[in-house]
């Protein structure tokens, strides 16, 4: 079975590595990868090819693939020219976007979106959100020191004491856990907050303080994300910040809300009372940001207050997130493929799960 890994358009990572191509051929699946399509994460065509893997055109893969696997969905477009029934393998994340599941179908392809990878413990291995949170947040805090105008840790030197930075966390996910550690290990004072009590002992093992606001709503449920909170608690958490926020000299929001709109965390108001050389690195910036004044995919400055929107941090480390991406999709595809053959078991929660073309029961 032809297994056709597709260049990034606009990304620099790509979802197969080579040293996956082996075990990718173990489980049935026979790679075909576009020309230079791991060039940018510093992977050649010549390392696929001595892994077994044959490079070819993109035109050419569009004809021959029967899977196709992509970070970023394919247009509409190259999608109408894969062979009717192809099982197509990205991240189309239908909760933003429910009128492309109908959009698949209508073209007569099978879909697993790897955005919708049931966030459970026997899931964990394939959680590609996981993997490229977790370098986000590492990513998120490298790029505040980068722009900070002081030291991250407590420096005594003989012309004098510097004293250690602030680093504020809101959301203690993932994303928010890595940046609390990175934060650490470069000597800043961190304090976290997130509306799930859960949270308080991650944070606190990782040597941060936690910030608490009763009477939060909480999900077990919601597969990491936040839930939508009530007025009042939004405006109580909102003070809190802000008193925060004033004394930090950076501020790291991961907030998201699954299939809707990002939290408003940071408001103009309180990037407005924060110390002139105060950065925020906001990385629910493709959703809206936490921080009322982000623009996505920008830096901008806001009375001294510098702000980075970037929700796609981890392509900037494109290597190493391609490494664990790769493992992801390798993990996921033994739970797909059985005896060499494609085995799309609908009773499997987790084929149930991101197959988002199955038909679901009422």
């Amino acid at each position: 079975m032809k297994f056709a890994v597709f260049k990034e358009e606009i990304d620099r990572r790509i979802a197969i590595v080579p040293s996956s191509v082996p075990k990718f051929k173990d489980l049935g699946l026979e790679v075909i990868i576009e020309t230079g399509a791991g060039e940018e994460a510093l992977y050649s065509d010549e390392e696929y090819k001595a892994q077994g893997a044959q490079v070819m055109s993109r035109a050419e893969l569009l004809k021959a693939a029967e899977v196709a696997i992509s970070i970023h969905p394919l247009s509409e477009a190259e999608l109408k020219q894969l062979p009717t029934n192809t099982l197509v393998i990205s991240q189309f994340q239908p909760f933003a976007d429910a009128a492309v599941i109908d959009q698949l179908k209508g073209i007569g392809l099978r879909a697993f979106s790897m955005d919708m990878i049931p966030r459970t413990t026997l899931a964990q291995s394939m959680d590609v959100l996981s993997s490229m949170a977790s370098i986000a947040g590492y990513k998120a805090v490298l790029e505040a020191a980068s722009i900070l105008p002081r030291y991250f840790p407590m420096m005594i030197t003989a012309a004098g004491s510097i004293k250690p930075s602030t680093v504020l966390v809101l959301g203690a996910g993932v994303a928010g856990l890595q940046a609390i550690a990175t934060a650490r290990r470069l000597g800043a004072q961190v304090e976290a907050f997130d509306t799930r009590s859960a949270a308080k002992e991650e944070v606190k093992s990782l040597g941060a303080k936690f910030i608490e606001v009763e009477g939060a709503v909480e999900d077990k449920g919601a597969g990491g994300y936040g839930v939508a909170q009530s007025e009042d608690f939004i405006k109580r958490q909102r003070a809190e910040v802000q008193a925060r926020a004033m004394k930090a000299d950076v501020i790291i929001t991961t907030a998201q809300v699954r299939g809707r709109k990002a939290p408003i965390l940071v408001p103009k108001e309180t990037v407005e009372k924060m110390k002139p050389g105060s950065v925020i690195v906001d990385l629910a910036s493709s959703t809206g940001g936490n921080c009322e004044l982000t623009q996505d995919l920008k830096v901008i400055q806001h009375n001294g207050v510098y702000i980075q929107g970037n929700s796609s941090l981890a392509s900037l480390m494109p290597q190493d997130a391609s490494f664990l991406y790769s493992n992801n999709v390798l993990n996921f595809a033994k739970v797909w493929m059985k005896d060499n053959q494609l085995a799309l078991d609908t009773s499997n929660e987790i084929i149930a799960g991101a197959l988002i073309t199955a038909d679901k029961p009422e």
